[in-house]
C-alpha cells in the first residue's frame, strides 16, 4: 500500500488521484450493455438463453430458466445445521432493524380546514440481483429480500448466475427462508434487461436491486427510469479511522476483509501515529502468507489502497467526508466525537469490536450501500426503496375559498388560464 502524508506538498494531488483511481467508467462496457439490452428486448428467451449459453457455458431451454421448486427445496435440505442456523440469525436481525423505521400513514386538517395526507404503499414487485457460481453471497438476498418484504412487496423475482452449472445451495436455502419462489438460473446484464423489460418467462418488475460486475452495474444504469434501481454500485469500499492504541493486525485484517472481494476494492486507513501505520503495512504482508484470496487482495491494495497518515484526528474525519466511503470504522478510544464530526459515510462501525465484516452478514442494517463517493447524497437499501409514498388533499367549499384566489394569480401568472379556470368555475368568479 502507498503511504500518503497531509504534510507534504505533494498531498492535494496524490489525494485527488486515490479518489479517482477506483472511479472511472469503461465506454466499451457501456456499449456492450446497450446491445445486450437490445437483444433481450428484441428475442427475450432466446437470447437469455444464447447469452447464458456464451457467458456461462450453460444451456438452458425456456423450461429450465426457472429454478424448480423441488429444486431449492433439495439445496435447502442438504444444508449444515449450523448453517441454517447461521441463515435464520442473520435474517431475523435484519427484518428486526429494517422493520423499526417503517412510516405510518399521516394525515392532518390545516388553519383552513383542508385535510391533507401521505399515505405510504408497497411496490408491487421487485428483482432481486445475487452473484453466482464460485463468488455466490447468501447474505445478499437476505440484505435485498428482506426490506422488499417488510415494506410488502408481494412479488419477487430473483436472477442468480450459474456458470458452469455451479450454484451455492446457500443462496437456494436463503431464498427459501425468506420465501422467494421465483428463481432464474441467468445473470449478467441480459438477466437485469430481462426483470425489466421481460420475456415470455419472466415478468416485469418495478425495481431491480443487488450488486454485480460493471456489466451489472452498467446494465442498471441504462434500464432506469423504465424500473426504479437501488443504487449503480462500484467497488466495494472501506476506510478505516485508527489512533495509536489499536491492534494493527485487526486492522490489517479489516483492510483485507474488503480487499479480498475485488482487485478494484478500495481500502483506505488514515491515522495519526506513524508508528501504527508502519505495524499495520507489516501485519498486512504477513496476513497475506495465508489468505486463500491473497493475490485478489495484494493487486486491490496496491492499485487502490493507501494509509494516510494525517495532522490529527480531525483531519482525518475532515478527509474522510471527502472520500465519503461505502464502509467507515472508526477504530479509537472514543469514537463518538469523530462520527459526530463525519457526514458523509454508507454504514459507520464504531470501536474496536465492530469489524466491517459483521455488517456484511448479521449485525442487522443493510449492506448494499453507496459506493464511490455517492454517500455524499444517497443511503444504503432499506424497506423504504420498496415503498412509494401518495400525497394526498381534500378540500371542502370554504377551504378552496380560502387558497384558490392566490392559485387562479399564480396560474395566470404563468399564463395557464385553463388552470385558473378550473379553480374559478368551483368559486363562482368569473374569468375571461
Amino acid at each position: 500500500m502507498r503511504t500518503l502524508e497531509t504534510t507534504s506538498p505533494s498531498f492535494p494531488a496524490e489525494f485527488a488521484g486515490l479518489l479517482a483511481s477506483a472511479k472511472g467508467a469503461d465506454p466499451d462496457v457501456a456499449s456492450a450493455v446497450a446491445g445486450i439490452i437490445a437483444r433481450i428486448r428484441a428475442e427475450g428467451d432466446a437470447a437469455l438463453i444464447e447469452l447464458t449459453s456464451r457467458f456461462d457455458r450453460l444451456d438452458l431451454t425456456a423450461a429450465t430458466l426457472r429454478i424448480a421448486p423441488q429444486e431449492i427445496e433439495a439445496a435447502t435440505a442438504s444444508i449444515p445445521p449450523e448453517q441454517k442456523a447461521a441463515l435464520e440469525l442473520a435474517a431475523s436481525r435484519i427484518e428486526a432493524f429494517h422493520r423499526a423505521p417503517l412510516p405510518s400513514d399521516i394525515t392532518f386538517t390545516d388553519a383552513i380546514g383542508a385535510r391533507l395526507g401521505l399515505r405510504w404503499t408497497p411496490l408491487d414487485s421487485a428483482g432481486i440481483y445475487v452473484p453466482g457460481g464460485k463468488a455466490s453471497y447468501p447474505s445478499s438476498v437476505l440484505m435485498n429480500a428482506i426490506p422488499a418484504r417488510v415494506a410488502g412487496v408481494s412479488r419477487i423475482a430473483m436472477v442468480v448466475p450459474t456458470p458452469d452449472g455451479i450454484l451455492n445451495p446457500l443462496v437456494l436455502a436463503a431464498a427459501h427462508l425468506v420465501g422467494i419462489t421465483e428463481v432464474f438460473r441467468i445473470g449478467g446484464a441480459q438477466a437485469v434487461a430481462a426483470l425489466a423489460y421481460g420475456t415470455t418467462t419472466i415478468a416485469p418488475v418495478d425495481r431491480i436491486v443487488g450488486p454485480g460486475n460493471a456489466y451489472v452495474a452498467e446494465a442498471k444504469r441504462q434500464v432506469f427510469g423504465r424500473v426504479g434501481i437501488d443504487s449503480i454500485a462500484g467497488p466495494s469500499e472501506v476506510l478505516i479511522i485508527a489512533d495509536a492504541a489499536q491492534n494493527p493486525a485487526h486492522i490489517a485484517l479489516d483492510l483485507l476483509a474488503q480487499a479480498e472481494h475485488a482487485e478494484d476494492s478500495q481500502c483506505i486507513l488514515i491515522t495519526d501515529d506513524a508508528a501504527l501505520a508502519d505495524r499495520v503495512a507489516a501485519a498486512i504482508e504477513d496476513a497475506l502468507k495465508t489468505l486463500p484470496r491473497a493475490e485478489i487482495a495484494a493487486a486491490s491494495l496496491s492499485r487502490f489502497g493507501a494509509i494516510i497518515l494525517a495532522r490529527n484526528l480531525a483531519e482525518a474525519a475532515e478527509l474522510t467526508n471527502r472520500v465519503a466511503p461505502e464502509h467507515l470504522q472508526i477504530m479509537t478510544e472514543d469514537p463518538e466525537p469523530i462520527f459526530a464530526q463525519i457526514r458523509h459515510a454508507g454504514a459507520a462501525f464504531l470501536g474496536r469490536h465492530a469489524p466491517t465484516a459483521i455488517g456484511d452478514y448479521i449485525a442487522g442494517p443493510n449492506h448494499v450501500l453507496p459506493t464511490a463517493g455517492t454517500a455524499r447524497f444517497s443511503s444504503g437499501l432499506s424497506a423504504f426503496d420498496f415503498l412509494k409514498r401518495t400525497s394526498v388533499v381534500w378540500l371542502n367549499q370554504p377551504a378552496l375559498a380560502a387558497i384558490g384566489p392566490a392559485a387562479i394569480t399564480l396560474a395566470e401568472a404563468e399564463s395557464l388560464e385553463g388552470h385558473g379556470r378550473s379553480i374559478a368555475a368551483r368559486l363562482g368568479l368569473n374569468r375571461p
